[in-house]
């Protein structure tokens, strides 16, 4: 019975893994692409803006 006690964790570990990596692709694309994508290109496009702006004068 050794053998079932060393065996159980990884075989739970795979099942687990295999289990949300099926969720994380099932998960893309969709519905909620266009507001995902709306929603990253607004973070990226405030974090450019913040970058470009002139600094302050005591440099």
């Amino acid at each position: 019975m050794d053998y079932v006690a060393a065996l159980l964790p990884p075989v739970v570990m795979a099942v687990a893994f295999t289990a949300l990596i099926v969720t994380m692709v099932k998960s893309q694309g969709g519905a909620n692409k266009s507001k995902e994508d709306a929603a990253v290109d607004a973070v990226l496009a405030r974090a450019e803006s913040a970058a470009q702006e002139p600094r302050g004068q005591g440099a």
